[in-house]
């Protein structure tokens, strides 16, 4: 199929463009941006007035809950979540069940996301057998089953010689290895951010020095190694202190921070709102501030939806018995659009799209979130001014717990297109 997607604000931060331009697109691919190739005659025209044109959104942590935990969310349910959030690239942690650590489950999830014909589905592959922190998985097996880096999800190696070793084998081979900084030990079992709020409410708190610590761990395994190491959902104000020094430095790091961390502090828990609850928990105000600072200075290189499909069974509970996480996938558009808006600046939207599109895919090392000419045509049809409501009934995610119920947010998908085709239209 040809497209004509006519009178759009097109905004490619890839390549420094926002203005109003057409776009063009034929055999899956972008064909022409502002001008038409030759010979090209559309099959449909698209009518983008109003509306921001945009790369498809590239998601760096979403749990698409198969293998192994459909009663929480299936890939049907969270594919049609990720194309009414304008999401046509996902990267998934491998704390599946079982978990992502044999080439043939990895081919088997790439297969099922391959017939739905809806995102780009990357998953992450274990970087220890069964996530336990012991042996090293086949790391060469599982990339050429279609793992574009190596993780740990949420279990932290216990033996620091197992990640160095880790790290050492992701070198030789050019692996990118993404690991969630957290003391094995400080904070275990703790459920919200140590602080005043934590001690008046009785929970049991998550220092910050959980990350900072762990931090300190990998910057020297990686000065030892010259591993790359992606960081996953950064919290924290020091933590970013530190890898800001990092970059400085010259090491190969990258980070990303999940979108509720963006919005919402530790006060958010209120009454023990179990909808609240996150791992890494939220922080400080203090924290959040330096996240917007991290955004605007290049510290945080990309925003992630930190999709976490919970059920009500395993949500409905006292806080601290509740199971953390959050749907994101839908409201991850919205929520960055929140932030550029309470920047000052021209520039805004551009940032803020750049950090959810090319940015991330270049972490990834993935062709995505650009509209080049010869690029996989994924693209976002967004009305940036729409007002919505998130509501249960609105998310097509099976996963309906997150803080932001109730909230009213600007920034509405209308279209998204995955590989030329109108794969949702609202």
């Amino acid at each position: 199929m040809k497209l004509h997607i006519k009178n759009g604000r097109l905004v490619d931060p890839a390549n420094g463009i926002d203005e109003t331009r057409d776009l063009f697109i034929a055999d899956g691919k972008i064909a022409g941006v502002g001008t038409a190739p030759a010979g090209f005659t559309a099959d449909n025209t698209i009518a983008a007035d109003g509306l921001v044109v945009a790369p498809g959104l590239v998601d760096l942590s979403a749990r698409l809950r198969e293998p192994g935990y459909e009663y929480k969310a299936t890939l049907e349910s969270e594919m049609q979540a990720a194309m009414q959030g304008g999401v046509t690239t996902l990267v998934c942690p491998p704390d599946t069940d079982p978990v992502l650590d044999e080439p043939g489950l990895v081919e088997m999830l790439k297969h099922r996301a391959r017939i739905l014909n809806q995102a780009h589905v990357h998953p992450l592959g274990a970087l220890t057998v069964g996530l336990k922190g012991q042996a090293l998985t086949e790391m060469a097996e599982l990339t050429e089953a279609g793992c574009i880096g190596f993780a740990q999800a949420e279990q932290p190696v216990l033996d620091t010689t197992v990640l160095l070793r880790a790290m050492q084998y992701a070198k030789t081979f050019g692996y990118t290895v993404w690991l969630r900084p957290q003391d094995p030990h400080i904070g275990r079992g703790g459920v919200a951010h140590s602080g005043p709020l934590a001690s008046r409410l009785g929970l049991s708190g998550v220092p910050v020095m959980s990350e900072t610590i762990a931090l300190h761990t990998i910057f020297e395994l990686m000065r030892a190694t010259g591993a790359r190491v992606h960081l996953c959902r950064i919290s924290s104000a020091a933590g970013l202190e530190l890898i800001k020094a990092a970059k400085k430095e010259g090491l190969p790091v990258t980070c990303d921070v999940g979108v509720h961390h963006l919005h919402m502090t530790d006060a958010d828990i209120g009454f023990f709102d179990s909808n609240a609850r996150f791992t890494p928990p939220l922080r400080a105000q203090r924290d959040r501030d330096a996240i917007h600072a991290g955004l605007l200075d290049g510290t945080v290189d990309a925003v992630c939806s930190d999709h976490t499909p919970v059920d009500d069974d395993e949500k409905l509970l006292p806080f601290g018995e509740a199971s953390p996480g959050a749907t994101g996938l839908e409201l991850l558009l919205a929520l960055v659009l929140k932030w550029a808006g309470d920047q000052r600046g021209s520039d805004g939207l551009a940032r803020a799209i750049g950090k959810v599109t090319h940015e991330a895919a270049r972490i990834a090392g993935l062709p995505a979130g650009t509209l080049s000419v010869g690029a996989s045509a994924d693209v976002v049809l967004f009305d940036p001014d729409l007002r919505w409501k998130v509501e249960r009934s609105a998310l097509a995610s099976q996963g309906k717990h997150t803080p932001f119920l109730g909230y009213e947010l600007a920034g509405q998908v209308k279209t998204t297109i995955v590989r030329g085709q109108v794969a949702f239209q609202r």
